[in-house]
């Protein structure tokens, strides 16, 4: 099999269901108004409420959404073959992920740039409310873990690369001071400035080598997994606490271009180099039993690539960011179902990275010595990769190594590269830390406004407004120390698999939301189906999933295998009940014969209108 074939069929499907499927999404079903003023003009504040280009934006979006799920997903999933991981990113991404970070940004832009909890409690109950607001706040902070542990398995141990991704930091507090107060509006300029510096901090991370200029300050830079597993949090408090313009929009704009442009040179190189795919099309692991996922296929496969195809967590950043920053409904479309195929592109990328590596030399990368030694699959360059990288790359697992070292081997076999090998190999890295990274900032952000929400309803009124200075620092503490705690405990095997099942729970829980909004406004019942369809097939396949791993954590006989036991069943419990409160509206909603709208009343004394505010276009 060549993977410019397999390049060439996903760019035509998503062309085409950009083309058509968003399209009648928008026009149909949603009806998307640009009449309606957007949160972000009605409440602007300057701080969580910032009209915001479309295309800052978007990069925001895409590098909030495209985490490690995308890269690290199907480069695991390959373990089955490379034919069901490419089927199932092709399809999730555009008939499941898409529809449903669609529909989340445009509820949440309708009631006024709340989050999916209270979107949940007004169009549904306050049983859903409750139920939605427990399990996302359960469901962020093991996802926010699972992400973590992809950095800190890659980063570990490794100077060059933990000072270019630490470097893009204060890039992005620059870029963002200069494009938003210095010459506000300055998009051009300062994204080439920022895209340089970055290039330059790859670059430059190389002189943190032996017998390199910058040696010295290698110590700095080469942390342990404790020590990177206390520094992500850390810096996770810091993202959820500053002025969005300040550190967040920036820096994932900055990131987000970086790697739609990797993501392309990548496929370019597919093209001139026409790599083999070495993998089959399904592997003798498809039943189970395999080195790096224990599980079959199914349900295995559909929590591993996650986000690759359809993700929860979109779902807070769709009603926890992005509605608060958006200019026009109509951008909802490029911004929500573009960002997704955009991300469901990636994984297919990914996941060719992975297949073109030999199959030995791919099990040796993401198996522990001792499993990869009962295979008894021989390998065929893993020393030379090893070598060209300058680092041992073997027993590595977690997906994000061997996506950068098949990355690398694709683009050292350009003509007159295969010397650069290891700035390749570092630059892959940083593009997947980049990923990941701008998903955490954002996602202890969003849970931030999730804490806060159902402090400020059920507990402690004061807590729920977003400029209370003491309710902003005591909730980001504790976010950030959820998830740091789970990271600093866990590892690939207890956590990537929770977060897997959470991650799609949640994603449940939004497209059964997204199917009520749709019976309370479509002119058509039937559209539901939009939804419904996916809802109906991920909830059998990603409820199986976590009955599966609740045995599999309770048969650790551990604490911690304990602890992620109690947590599975604790979320699957949350979303049942969930999908039930939804079944008893949805039959009620089957009895109308005409559209009846969305609860969407809004507090314009929360945000009142500027009458003299002459940024708003119709």
């Amino acid at each position: 099999m060549n993977s410019v074939s397999l390049l060439v069929v996903a760019i035509c499907v998503y062309v085409l269901a950009y083309r058509y499927y968003s399209a009648f999404i928008s026009a149909k079903v949603l009806v998307l108004n640009d009449a309606n003023m957007t949160p972000a003009y009605r409440c602007n504040d300057g701080r969580e409420f910032v009209p915001t280009n479309k295309w800052v934006l978007f990069g925001h979006h895409f590098a909030a959404i495209a985490g490690a799920g995308p890269l690290v997903g199907p480069v695991l999933a390959a373990q089955y073959g490379w034919g069901p991981g490419f089927m199932w990113i092709l399809l999730g991404s555009v008939f499941a992920g898409a529809v449903h970070d669609f529909i989340i940004l445009f509820a949440s832009i309708r009631h006024n740039g709340q989050s999916l909890s209270y979107i949940a409690r007004r169009e549904v109950g306050p049983v859903s409310g409750m139920t939605t607001s427990l399990a996302i706040l359960f469901i962020i902070i093991v996802a926010l873990a699972g992400l973590a542990i992809v950095v800190v398995n890659a980063l570990f141990k490794n100077p060059w690369g933990l000072y270019t991704l630490s470097m893009t930091i204060p890039i992005a507090i620059v870029v963002g001071l200069y494009m938003f107060k210095i010459r506000p509006g300055a998009i051009r300029s300062g994204s080439i400035a920022g895209f340089l510096l970055v290039l330059a901090a790859v670059f430059t991370g190389h002189w943190l080598s032996p017998g390199q200029p910058w040696s010295g300050l290698a110590p700095f830079f080469n942390l342990t997994k404790p020590q990177l597993s206390v520094a992500l949090p850390l810096y996770g408090f810091f993202a959820a606490v500053l002025p969005v313009w300040l550190l967040l929009a920036p820096r994932d704009y900055l990131s987000s271009y970086m790697k739609i442009g990797t993501i392309g040179a990548l496929a370019l190189g597919i093209l001139i180099v026409q790599p083999t795919v070495n993998m089959p099309f399904a592997s003798q692991f498809v039943n189970g039993g395999g080195p790096i996922i224990p599980g079959p296929w199914w349900p295995y496969l559909f929590i591993t690539i996650a986000c690759g195809a359809i993700s929860g967590f979109h779902a807070l950043i769709s009603s926890g960011t992005t509605c608060k920053m958006i200019e026009k409904e109509s951008q909802a479309r490029m911004i929500a179902y573009g960002g997704m195929v955009t991300e469901g592109f990636v994984a297919v990328m990914a996941l060719i990275s992975a297949v073109v590596l030999m199959p030995g030399d791919y099990f040796a990368i993401n198996s522990p010595a001792a499993v990869f030694a009962k295979l008894g699959i021989p390998t065929v360059e893993i020393k030379e990769l090893s070598r060209l990288v300058e680092m041992d790359v073997a027993h590595r697992p977690g997906g994000a190594v061997s996506l950068a070292v098949g990355m690398a081997h694709i683009f050292s076999n350009i003509g007159g590269m295969k010397h650069l090998m290891s700035y390749w190999y570092q630059f892959a890295i940083m593009f997947e830390a980049l990923f990941i990274l701008t998903t955490i900032d954002a996602g202890t952000r969003v849970a931030r406004y999730i804490l806060q929400d159902i402090l400020g309803t059920y507990v402690y009124s004061p807590l729920k407004e977003t400029s209370w200075w003491p309710g902003i620092l005591f909730t980001s503490a504790i976010v950030s120390f959820s998830w740091g705690y789970l990271l600093y405990s866990g590892d690939v095997a207890t956590i990537w698999p929770l977060f897997g099942v959470a991650n799609q729970l949640l994603a449940l829980i939004a497209l059964a939301l997204g199917t009520t909004i749709i019976l309370k406004i479509a002119p058509k019942k039937s559209y539901a189906l939009v939804t419904f369809a996916p809802l109906v097939f991920l909830s059998a396949t990603v409820i199986m999933a976590g009955v599966m791993n609740v045995q599999m954590f309770f048969n650790r006989g551990d604490a911690l295998g304990n602890t992620n036991g109690v947590l599975s069943i604790v979320m699957i419990i949350l979303t049942v009940i969930t999908l039930g409160d939804s079944i008893r509206l949805w039959l009620q909603l089957l009895k109308t014969e005409k559209p009846i709208g969305m609860d969407t009343e809004i507090s314009f004394d929360a945000c009142p209108i500027d009458p003299n505010n002459t940024n708003y276009k119709n």
